[in-house]
């Protein structure tokens, strides 16, 4: 008869793997929270739109609620870095340009740092 260890009990390998990831998990949110926002505005031909105005709307109980404003650069880049929420919504408007579709963004958690994979893109100018 073989005596298992204690410490490869599933009594100490579950409870200890969970408490890990607990902890990995917790490390990576204190490092990524500091509600920075950053994206990319461009037009239908994939060029930058410098001076676009773009709006960080946060989910409310019911509604959307207009909580940022930032110009986009030279290059369409833009950033927030006052995002407290985990569900937010972004578009952008700019003067003969119109305004782009609202963009939901989604997070893992409240105020977590992200850059927008795919640019803002107005319409074609008609």
């Amino acid at each position: 008869m073989k005596i298992q260890s204690w410490a490869t009990s599933r009594w100490v390998i579950v409870p200890g793997g969970m408490t890990l990831f607990t902890l990995i998990w917790l490390a990576y949110v204190a490092g990524h929270n500091h509600g920075i926002v950053d994206g990319r505005v461009v037009d239908a031909a994939g060029q930058p739109v410098s001076g676009a105005s773009v709006l960080l709307f946060e989910r409310g109980f019911v509604t959307h609620q207009e909580r940022g404003h930032a110009t986009s650069d030279a290059q369409g880049m833009f950033r927030f870095t006052d995002n407290r929420s985990h569900s937010i919504q972004l578009e952008a408007e700019a003067p003969g340009r119109g305004r782009t579709d609202r963009r939901i963004v989604r997070l893992w958690f409240a105020a977590q740092d992200v850059k927008l994979a795919e640019p803002l893109r107005f319409a074609a100018v008609k």
